[in-house]
């Protein structure tokens, strides 16, 4: 399968009265992949519901676990998710279990080290073929 991108989704609320993880957790149990409403350009939501079905997304948890996730459908609005601030989703199959940070591409940990609460993509030339071996790795 060709992968066309992976990204980074780290799924953090900007609201600071909600814990930052449990945006993560909610995404995990649900099978989602998103982000909040407070203070998101209608261009960033419209950017995330075209990224392609089948590309990788990469979160890390409040065990500092990475987990890696596959895009399985269209965007829509979850009103259940507004009291996690995680409300801008898409379906996401996610692996069973996290990975720890030696079993992750370098791309990705660097993605994750410089911070931030954006959905982006990660720019790397190997990344989606390493991406492909740990998630076909089960």
């Amino acid at each position: 399968m060709s992968v066309t991108s992976v990204y980074r989704a780290p799924m953090r609320s900007r609201r600071d009265d909600i814990d930052p993880h449990l945006a993560v957790e909610r995404a995990l149990r649900a099978g989602v992949c998103g982000f909040g409403r407070v203070g998101v350009p209608e261009r960033r939501v419209e950017r995330f519901a075209e990224v392609a079905d089948g590309s990788f997304v990469w979160t890390r948890d409040s065990d500092g676990l990475f987990w890696l996730g596959r895009l399985t459908g269209p965007y829509f609005y979850d009103a259940a998710g507004e009291g996690v601030d995680l409300v801008h989703v898409r379906p996401c199959r996610w692996r069973d279990e996290p990975l720890v940070e030696k079993r992750c591409p370098a791309a990705v940990l660097a993605t994750f080290a410089r911070g931030g609460r954006n959905f982006q993509q990660i720019h790397d030339a190997g990344v989606g073929s390493e991406s492909a071996r740990v998630w076909e790795q089960g």
